[in-house]
């Protein structure tokens, strides 16, 4: 049965200090994983969950992060980083927060899927990236839609693996929002980093979210569930 969405728990300053995530699915101690979710610009915490409900993914705990006047940074994600501060090192903290709050109810790192969409793609592709240096493998990250974050004239030195973690980078290669070149540069850095990465381009697709996403986020969430415990009948 899942929970009522609670809330607490979120960053601790800069803009989104103060806006706690939306929990939701399985109580975080009773479940087996958990997914963190990302809304996109003028979306909400509450408008990612039915991303869990397609994905049939309720049996996890469900943290859904709300941000402030619902936009995570004011300027485009290929911005100069210095033009979306301080509200990208405070969304970053949120995320961080998160995984925090997720691991201190005792469901670890390699359990934990960070999904975003769009502007909240891009987020967790960034928060994902910038963990390699701790050399941390996440049960997952599913981006829809995004890319990392930064002007992408700028050369990135992030450091470290991510040890096989799934990254899941799809995107329509008619998005206007979201340059193809640049998701595949995404997945270029995120191999590097060690991660096992399926990037999937769709063509035709704009901006948007279509059933064979919510599929391969199925199969991440199945890969964490596991076989159910077989039932051991008493001797007759």
């Amino acid at each position: 049965m899942s929970a009522a969405p609670q809330s607490g728990g979120g960053p601790a300053h800069g803009p989104h200090a103060g806006l706690d995530p939306v929990v939701a699915g399985t109580p975080l101690t009773d479940a087996r994983y958990a997914l963190i979710l990302v809304h996109g610009r003028g979306g909400s915490a509450a408008g990612m969950l039915p991303i869990a409900r397609a994905a049939k993914a309720t049996d996890a705990a469900l943290v859904a992060l709300e941000a402030a006047d619902q936009s995570w940074y004011p300027q485009r994600f290929l911005s100069p980083r210095a033009e979306n501060e301080p509200w990208l090192s405070s969304a970053l903290a949120a995320v961080g927060a998160a995984v925090d709050r997720v691991r201190d109810a005792g469901i670890p790192t390699e359990r934990i899927v960070l999904v975003g969409f769009s502007q909240g793609a891009c987020l967790v592709l960034e928060y994902a990236a910038t963990s390699a240096v701790a050399n941390v493998r996440f049960g997952g990250v599913a981006a829809f839609a995004g890319a990392l974050i930064g002007d992408p004239a700028v050369p990135r030195h992030d450091e470290g693996s991510l040890e096989g973690t799934p990254v899941l980078l799809a995107c329509g290669d008619a998005d206007v929002h979201i340059p193809q070149a640049l998701v595949r540069s995404a997945a270029e850095r995120f191999w590097s980093l060690g991660a096992a990465v399926d990037l999937r381009i769709y063509p035709g697709i704009g901006h948007d979210i279509v059933g064979d996403q919510l599929a391969a986020l199925a199969d991440l969430a199945a890969a964490l569930r596991g076989p159910q415990p077989t039932a051991h009948l008493p001797p007759q």
